[in-house]
């Protein structure tokens, strides 16, 4: 009922915003006399404002056709290097440029697609072979193609590495440190010629008993039933994935926007005073993070269940109880990659102290082999995108990579 409540909802919205945009642009057409004068310009602001809040959006395209290189513009084309049930191997290559640092980076399967880092693929592209991680959207995996779970996860990161080859670089983002970190483990363990010669490790829930956030809050003062029985929906009739039980990204996208939502009715003011003025500049700004920001996904029920059961409120990692297919998970294996922990001073998210405990229990790794920093200033989102990443924090990370390079 929750999911097919939505859907009805959505409808009615989708077809308000065509009618909202519709009055908007009736509004600001250049020949009615209306635009110019009285209310023409406010209420068309508003009309403007209700109708991109309210448009359905599908999966955002990453968009990017060419990047800068030694002064000179190179063609990017993104091919498909591997393909899975639950997600792809994405790869940006650049035309006629070989031999650079090649960089996985590990897009988190969170309520968000992949193009969430289209900031973070940018900055890294023009110095590094960069892959990404793109997973699927849950209700458009058909219920034949099986189950995908935090185990799962981590041999899809298995494989993508192998996929690239011995020395390559691994960044991962918020959610998928906790797993990428468990698969460096197991290849070194297993002599795996292609683990990481690194692996920055970004915002992400390590060990969650560091500095508590909302997020750590919600997942622990709740049994792990209610989340089965309360935020958990059946995919209706309308999509592939018909019959999956999943976490609809649309509750994701809900439980984010209600931590902060102050500042996002204030996003959405100081947008609609950008348009009453004429700003278009100024507004299409806040457009284009909304929309790539409420363009949201589903994942598995199992794999959001098992993430909130191991990583939120067992905190099995940190403990040394975290169980991989019969193995256990043991960070002191970790010897021969490089380990780059980076946190936010005001990241809300992923508290201070949880990404840097990583360093910690890489016990046998050497300590010259470990880096800490903190982003001043810095929130969740600004890590991977925006001026601080681009002008910061990208710096520690090339440098880093360039060191373990050869």
């Amino acid at each position: 009922m929750l999911y097919a409540s939505y859907e009805f909802q959505r409808s009615l919205l989708a077809g308000a915003s065509v009618f909202a945009n519709m009055g908007a642009n009736l509004l600001t057409n250049p020949l009615n006399p209306l635009s110019y004068v009285g209310a023409g310009p406010v209420v068309a602001s508003a009309l403007d404002v209700f109708a991109h809040a309210a448009s359905p959006r599908g999966k955002p395209a990453f968009g990017i056709d060419a990047a800068e290189l030694d002064g000179k513009t190179v063609a990017v084309t993104e091919e498909i290097a591997l393909r899975k049930p639950f997600g792809q191997l994405k790869h940006f290559v650049k035309d006629g440029v070989k031999d650079q640092p090649r960089l996985l980076i590990v897009a988190p399967m969170s309520g968000h697609f992949a193009t969430l880092l289209r900031g973070t693929v940018e900055r890294m592209l023009p110095g590094h072979d960069v892959y990404i991680t793109d997973w699927r959207d849950a209700k458009n995996v058909p219920v034949e193609a099986g189950s995908f779970d935090l185990d799962d996860y981590i041999d899809y990161i298995v494989e993508f590495l192998e996929e690239i080859g011995p020395g390559a670089h691994m960044l991962a983002v918020c959610q998928p440190s906790v797993p990428c970190y468990a698969a460096t483990a197991f290849m070194t363990q297993d002599e795996n010629p292609c683990v990481p010669r690194t692996l920055t490790l970004m915002g992400g829930p390590i060990d969650t008993r560091e500095a508590p956030t909302a997020v750590n809050t919600l997942a622990t003062e709740r049994p792990h039933a209610w989340f089965a029985q309360n935020v958990i929906a059946t995919v209706p009739g309308l999509y592939p994935g018909a019959g999956r039980k999943v976490y609809p990204g649309f509750l994701q996208l809900a439980g984010f926007m209600s931590m902060n939502l102050g500042s996002h009715l204030n996003s959405h003011y100081e947008m609609f005073k950008h348009l009453v003025k004429g700003d278009e500049e100024s507004a299409s700004a806040s457009k284009d993070f909304y929309e790539e920001y409420r363009s949201v996904c589903d994942m598995t029920a199992e794999f959001y269940l098992q993430t909130i059961e191991i990583v939120f409120q067992r905190h099995a990692l940190p403990k040394g109880e975290w169980l991989h297919r019969g193995r256990l998970v043991d960070p002191g294996a970790i010897t021969k990659t490089a380990l780059l922990a980076i946190e936010g001073e005001n990241d809300d998210i992923s508290g201070l102290g949880q990404t840097k405990a990583s360093l910690t229990l890489a016990k046998k790794l050497p300590e010259a082999e470990k880096k800490y920093y903190m982003a001043e200033g810095a929130g969740h989102y600004g890590i991977f995108n925006g001026s601080k990443w681009r002008t910061k924090i990208a710096p520690v990370v090339e440098e880093w990579i360039a060191k373990h390079n050869d």
